[in-house]
């Protein structure tokens, strides 16, 4: 098997946990602003696509080198070996960005970056018209920061997000991926309670309950680079195999999620079923204020509504003032909400045990995070 360079992308504040998933799949990482970079084979592709909770994607990087004219940028793609990746009738649509750079045309490094590639593959594989491209795809990106470009593949296809089991969604639904994020924060673990108040279509709960019973979040979905030739169905097929046998389908979980909005709590059922969890995770109909439970030790996670997107301002302040009143009660419980509200705690009535900044899209959020006092059980 061949060696890649591979970068995962994540969301901003997320690159270290995403570093970590990284690490415990067994490769060494390096972390830069929404980039984790690693190393590995063919399998480290599979496995980094199957099991990736928080990444957006995992892409392989064909080089990277100074960029400050259009003759350095055609003659640094063209040197690279395309062909270790593109085969002769490979598609192959280039996009790109281009950020502090002199080279600022989008457009034109694009097609730049695209002839350079034709011009490399015409040499190698002997052609001399057109190369017709009827072939498996590879997305390919030309990537310009301060006058350095980078070239990747990417090998997800759909975003890492798209796990494939949300039928349907709110106004505002959280990226799986996020919501994943989320739970790995909160340290919980199988074999304490928990519960999202705010469940909306149900992601953070379902991401719960993956990352509860080790399901891998590729599992029931494609990537496009296993429509490439030289990543053989065989690892695909070892990969998803590993993950079946490591999935702990038996463990029991204690999930409940709880919402305003009856169509919402509908939403969330049928995604639970979709994903299999349909008899694990209780939904219901509630606000927020009525949660009573007799568990102790919960983990309560949350993405109560942003007055600037739905509902007033007002009514969330008060939804977050009845939250932090009812959690008084449960004095084990941990608590982690996600708000764009910059007096969250005032309203709460409490400070944080932590608080860490996140993106929730392009809205700037905190992740308040209220550690519950062990109980005497312990």
């Amino acid at each position: 098997m061949a060696n890649y360079k591979l970068v995962a992308t994540a969301a901003m504040g997320l690159e270290a946990i995403v570093a970590q998933e990284v690490q415990a799949l067994g490769y060494t990482t390096t972390v830069e602003n929404g980039k984790v970079y690693f190393e590995g084979d063919e399998t480290a592709i599979a496995r980094a696509n199957l099991w990736l909770r928080v990444a957006d994607r995992v892409k392989i990087v064909v080089g990277q080198f100074p960029a400050k004219s259009f003759e350095q940028l055609f003659e640094s793609v063209k040197a690279l070996p395309w062909e270790k990746y593109l085969p002769v009738d490979a598609s192959f649509p280039v996009s790109g960005k281009s950020v502090k750079s002199k080279l600022f045309s989008v457009p034109d490094c694009q097609a730049i970056t695209k002839k350079a590639i034709v011009e490399r593959m015409k040499q190698h594989y002997k052609r001399l018209g057109f190369l017709d491209e009827s072939g498996a795809t590879y997305k390919i990106e030309v990537s310009i920061l301060k006058d350095v470009a980078t070239l990747t593949i990417d090998t997800s296809g759909a975003g890492l997000h798209k796990r494939g089991y949300r039928q349907a969604q709110g106004e505002a639904p959280l990226k799986e991926t996020l919501a994943a994020a989320l739970v790995q924060i909160s340290k919980w673990n199988p074999n304490r309670p928990f519960v999202d108040p705010f469940c909306g279509s149900g992601t953070i709960a379902l991401e719960a309950a993956m990352y509860g019973q080790n399901i891998a979040p590729g599992y029931n979905r494609e990537f496009i680079s296993e429509s490439w030739p030289w990543m053989k169905a065989k690892i695909w097929d070892a990969v998803r195999d590993e993950a079946d046998s490591i999935a702990n389908y038996d463990q029991p979980l204690e999930i409940i999620g709880s919402d305003i909005d009856h169509r919402m709590v509908s939403i969330a059922q049928e995604n639970a079923l979709e994903a299999g969890f349909g008899d694990i995770i209780t939904f219901k109909q509630m606000q927020a204020r009525d949660f009573t439970t007799q568990l102790t030790d919960g983990v309560m996670i949350g993405n109560p509504p942003y007055g600037e997107r739905i509902g007033d301002v007002e009514v969330v302040e008060q939804v977050i003032r009845d939250l932090g009143q009812v959690m008084k009660n449960y004095p084990t419980w941990s608590v982690y909400m996600l708000s764009s509200m910059k007096n969250f705690e005032e309203l709460y009535g409490r400070q944080t045990t932590k608080k860490r900044k996140l993106f929730n899209g392009f809205i700037e959020t905190n992740y308040y995070q209220y550690w519950g006092q062990k109980s005497k059980r312990d």
